[in-house]
């Protein structure tokens, strides 16, 4: 099967210079969410893991906009929810959420959960992203879904059964909720999020318009094995990170 040609990703070298990139790729994730209108009050999160501690990661503080976070207002947090750098307290749902997520999957560095409108319009049907287009197959037999709501995800609990929902795969639809996308890198987990709701959206509105020809199995999982690339996610957040970093430099002060 022919594929793209996709440059492979650059090691940072030293634990300091990974962190700093992980940092900088997780501002610009941001950014990206708040330019896009992901954010919504308090609520919507990033992470991801500390190269030299695993067991630790960085996340947006508490009660920031999307579109104001900077490399310097990142927070880390240990496995016990304790801010260990940073000058702002860490949103309960977040640590709930992703420190079940870290655990549970030593193969995830960045998980991206946001409340996006169609996202959340999927999320209320209860039902997974179908492989409506070529772009949605991404999430082809990689989607798990949460039919439970207990409220704000606030208890250890809770995150747990999220995660669980979750299983190996690259997203989950919470039902009443959202959607949690993860990565091997911000790059993929942010990527990965973008793509979902964009698919969702397409879903919805052809779903309104009429009965969509959906792609049948044997089709999707090509189209998984092209569009589910990791090294294609993290490209094409490359896009996004010079686009927004041009436009905002001040997310990359320290």
């Amino acid at each position: 099967m022919t594929t793209l040609d996709i440059p492979a990703a650059q090691a940072s070298g030293s634990v300091e210079d990974e962190r700093r990139h992980r940092k900088q790729q997780l501002a610009a994730a941001l950014r990206v969410f708040g330019r896009l209108g992901y954010d919504e009050g308090v609520a919507g999160h990033i992470t991801v893991r500390d190269p030299e501690d695993p067991r630790r990661f960085w996340v947006n503080p508490f009660g920031v906009s999307f579109g104001r976070i900077s490399v310097k207002d990142l927070v880390m947090v240990d496995a016990d929810g304790e801010v260990l750098e940073g000058g702002r307290p860490v949103n309960r749902g977040a640590f709930v959420i992703h420190s079940a997520i870290h655990d549970l999957r030593p193969d995830v560095v960045s998980a991206a959960h946001a409340h996006s409108i169609h996202g959340r319009a999927l999320a209320a049907l209860g039902t997974p992203l179908r492989p409506v287009v070529q772009e949605a197959c991404a999430f082809f037999e990689d989607q798990g879904v949460y039919r439970d709501y207990n409220g704000l995800a606030l208890e250890t609990e809770e995150g747990r059964r999220m995660a669980e929902a979750l299983g190996p795969h690259r997203a989950v639809v919470m039902r009443n909720h959202g959607v949690i996308t993860v990565g091997g890198s911000v790059e993929e987990a942010a990527y990965w999020f973008v793509s979902f709701d964009r698919a969702a959206q397409v879903q919805l509105i052809a779903e309104a318009a009429g009965t969509p020809a959906y792609l049948d199995t044997d089709a999707a999982r090509v189209a998984h094995s092209q569009f589910g690339s990791p090294a294609l996610a993290r490209y094409s957040f490359r896009i996004l990170f010079d686009d927004v970093v041009h436009a905002q430099p001040d997310l990359l002060d320290e």
